[in-house]
């Protein structure tokens, strides 16, 4: 018998149909032929060892490599080499959740210790095993703050990043969930309007900093929010922390992020790894594994996964989210990095991609192509208003080897500067930028 049933063709025929095509190629018809192996034979399958590592070099000698200047939720960040080191060894390839404890107390150690540090670094009581990514996060945070007011408002900034909206508002469509826009004002979220669209609100949602790179001034907000009843939700950027308040110090609920920015690779879009992290008060509300710390028969210290009721293990039309798994070994990839770090590397590495923002916007507008737009603080993404035309611009950049900000509309454009990006390297940037014509 197979391991892997395969499919008829009665099988594949009937899914074609389904979908609406014809041939299974037609799936990949979107993709330029410039980008496809179109070699006479296809892919060889006769070729030795070395003989097919020589030919996959020389395909991805075809990459051109680009120095990015780019983030908008993703950041050429660096990678310590412990972290690569440690996690690939193999007893962490496949590791997946840990229930049986007696065999997976080293798997459970590390996902407390992943716990203990996002706590540590937000400022919450606690906080899960990991979510998917920062995105998906924000949405289970949504859900916990429906599942605890009874209400099915939801309060979002106008400053978040559109994609993070698009999936908080795909996440709420099957649950009838309202969503209500507070505006923004000079590129950070208009608070002056937030008190009258607070009747009957689960929760309010912000970014900080906002897709605009501007840091939210969120002091104080807390209690008017609490004060209608409703949840207080933020999605930050969990490197941001080493410089700017905690959740904790803001009187946040639910603390929500996206870790990529914690040494994890670009990797094409993921695998990546979100945290979420709230207060005693709504730890039954919390989705995801939850690991925890007891003794043992014997009295030795035990890693356990715990309050597992309030999860998948009950029926699923009274579980908090169908979430039923965790990002294991990028939280191991994010626990080894904060570890290796210590905190006074965690402030460098910020105080790094802040200064080298800071920079890089003084030099841009010393070129008279860019204009500020926003007199508001921002980390390590900053806008600027470009003067010219935005396309000819973005492919001029990619000629000279470089991939360059982010176009939002308007001519409006988001530069990132992460603690990988060098003062050399920002100035032969701006160079490049002001021989532009």
């Amino acid at each position: 018998m197979h391991k892997y049933l395969p499919h008829t063709k009665v099988d594949i025929e009937h899914m074609l149909k389904k979908i609406g095509i014809q041939h299974i190629d037609d799936l990949t018809m979107y993709i330029p032929n410039d980008l496809k192996y179109n070699k006479p034979y296809g892919i060889p399958n006769q070729l030795s060892d070395l003989e097919l590592t020589k030919e996959l070099l020389n395909l991805s000698n075809l990459n051109k490599q680009l120095t990015i200047f780019r983030g908008y939720g993703a950041y050429d960040v660096y990678t310590p080499s412990i972290v690569k080191s440690l996690t690939s060894r193999q007893e962490f390839l496949t590791s997946y959740t840990p229930y049986q404890p007696e065999v997976s107390q080293g798997t459970l150690q590390y996902i407390f210790e992943f716990q203990s540090l996002i706590c540590e670094i937000t400022g919450m009581d606690i906080t899960n095993a990991s979510m998917y990514d920062g995105p998906s996060a924000t949405a289970e945070a949504m859900f916990m703050a429906v599942a605890e007011t009874k209400r099915k408002k939801i309060i979002y900034s106008e400053t978040i990043n559109p994609r993070t909206i698009d999936i908080i508002k795909t996440y709420g469509k099957y649950r009838d969930l309202e969503f209500v826009l507070l505006p923004e004002l000079n590129g950070v979220s208009d608070l002056s309007k937030l008190a009258d669209l607070l009747k009957d609100s689960a929760g309010v949602i912000f970014q900080n900093p906002n897709h605009y790179g501007n840091i939210e001034n969120l002091d104080g907000i807390s209690n008017l929010i609490h004060e209608h009843g409703a949840l207080f939700i933020t999605n930050q950027d969990p490197q941001s922390l080493a410089l700017l308040k905690t959740p904790g110090e803001l009187g946040v609920d639910i603390a929500t992020g996206d870790l990529q920015s914690f040494g994890i690779p670009l990797s094409y879009g993921g695998a990546y790894a979100g945290y979420l992290a709230t207060t005693n008060k709504l730890i039954r509300k919390m989705p995801g594994r939850i690991c925890g710390v007891t003794t043992d028969l014997d009295g030795k210290r035990a890693f356990v996964l715990t309050l597992q009721a309030r999860e998948q293990h009950i029926k699923r039309a009274k579980a908090n989210s169908n979430i039923c798994s965790n990002q294991s070994l990028m939280a191991l990839s994010v626990a080894i990095y904060l570890s290796s770090l210590g905190k006074n590397g965690f402030k460098d590495v910020a105080k790094l991609s802040l200064n080298g923002a800071y920079y890089l916007e003084s030099k841009l507008l010393e070129t008279n192509l860019f204009n500020k737009v926003f007199d508001q603080p921002h980390y390590k993404e900053f806008t600027l208003k470009f003067n010219g035309d935005v396309n000819k611009f973005d492919e001029y950049l990619i000629s000279k080897g470089y991939l360059g900000p982010i176009h939002l509309g308007d001519n409006l454009l988001t530069f990132a500067v992460t603690e990988k990006r060098t003062k050399k390297e920002i100035n032969e940037f701006v160079k490049v930028i002001g021989e532009f014509k």
